[in-house]
């Protein structure tokens, strides 16, 4: 499980959710009062980690949601080719492959680097170089 449960009335803005099954960053926050009939709903809308695509939601403040369990490592870049890279976690010293969609980030990365990876729910991103 790469996730747990919190309130939404516990979330902040640059936290993480979970939204349609993708790991979100939390952009903005915004709560109305309680109807005659209700409770008090929040909006959120969110940014993507994987895919950068805006995401939003309304639901009652008391409503649980998904929390992403985000672990941060550092990795060393052992070989390139195309947008493929591979990586050596420096604490696991596991090897594994990525793809890196921004050809920018790619222009900066050289072999024998060391990068911060990102790893949530069964997937990995390079978040800086």
């Amino acid at each position: 499980m790469a996730w747990e449960q919190n309130e939404i009335r516990n979330l902040k803005v640059n936290h993480y959710i979970v939204i349609d099954d993708e790991p979100c960053r939390i952009k903005k926050i915004d709560t109305s009062k309680p109807g005659k009939h209700g409770e008090s709903k929040a909006r959120i809308e969110a940014t993507g980690l994987f895919d950068g695509k805006k995401h939003s939601m309304i639901s009652p403040v008391t409503h649980k949601v998904k929390v992403p369990i985000i672990e941060k490592n550092k990795g060393q870049i052992v070989s390139m080719s195309g947008n493929e890279v591979k990586i050596m976690d420096l604490t696991t010293y596991d090897i594994f492959t990525l793809q890196v969609e921004d050809s920018e980030k790619m222009d900066d990365i050289e072999q024998g680097q060391e990068v911060d990876y990102m790893e949530t729910m069964g997937r990995k991103k390079i978040t800086r170089v």
